[in-house]
């Protein structure tokens, strides 16, 4: 067992409550258009151009890596905006084609590389506990436009599939593919029956819950950060929804009492 450094931790855990400040409501978005793997689909894409920023230019340029991860994923968004419009039925097919080749044109872009397989891995399980203060404020800056387009713009495209875009090109990069599907999809599921004054705030403490136990675990077990997470934010959700259920059941029975 390892002490918790509050310096590593700090920094990590407030990545997460941006990523779920426009997860959540982007996740509720998903649900209700039964576009589930949407997040997937797109999360992939800017993997891909972060990994073909890789390919084409020889030293690291986090500039050059955003600009490729964002278009990778807008372009990606735009074509499904598109094809929801004229092929909505088929619309959960096509989302899974593109992350299916956006998935299998990663690895075969990373085939040359002798650190594929671990870049590839941090794509998916991403690096959190990596992350830095001075990190932060861009996310901060991107968080605030995104929930701008969500509120403000009433076209699919500019509040729902480039802000989607725009998210996810920013998250994957901070805490990988797997942990963007997890922060977008279980708090959302789990108050899914809510309304839309209790929702919210119910979903974000799920998803801060998740992510505060999750980086305390991995931290003092020296487990998988990313993975632990997704775990906890399961487990957090799913209790929350048994004490909902009991405390339901409880005024049931008080009501049904002469």
């Amino acid at each position: 067992m390892q002490m918790i450094d509050l310096s590593i931790i700090g920094p990590a855990f407030i990545a997460g409550l941006l990523v779920l400040v426009t997860h959540v409501p982007l996740g509720r978005k998903v649900l209700k258009r039964g576009i589930i793997f949407l997040d997937l689909a797109i999360a992939q894409s800017a993997a891909f151009g972060v990994v073909v920023a890789g390919l084409m230019f020889e030293e690291e340029n986090l500039l050059l890596i955003q600009i490729s991860a964002g278009t990778s994923a807008i372009i990606s968004a735009v074509l499904l905006n598109w094809t929801e419009r004229y092929w909505a039925q088929y619309q959960e097919a096509i989302i899974g084609s593109l992350f299916v080749l956006m998935a299998t044109g990663s690895i075969i872009a990373l085939a040359g590389n002798p650190h594929g397989g671990e870049n590839l891995k941090e794509l998916l399980v991403g690096q959190i506990l990596w992350i830095t203060w001075d990190q932060l404020w861009p996310t901060i800056i991107i968080s605030s436009l995104v929930l701008g387009a969500i509120v403000f713009f009433k076209h699919s495209l500019l509040n729902f599939y480039l802000p989607f875009a725009v998210a996810v090109t920013m998250s994957v990069q901070l805490v990988g593919v797997y942990l963007v599907f997890t922060s977008l999809i279980i708090p959302a599921l789990a108050t899914l029956r809510l309304s839309n004054k209790t929702w919210i705030a119910k979903a974000l403490l799920i998803g801060a819950g998740g992510y505060g136990l999750g980086l305390i675990f991995s931290s003092v077990f020296d487990l998988p950060s990313g993975a632990m997470i997704v775990w906890s934010l399961v487990v957090v959700a799913i209790v929350s929804n048994l004490f909902s259920i009991i405390d339901t059941l409880k005024q049931g029975n008080a009501i049904q009492r002469p």
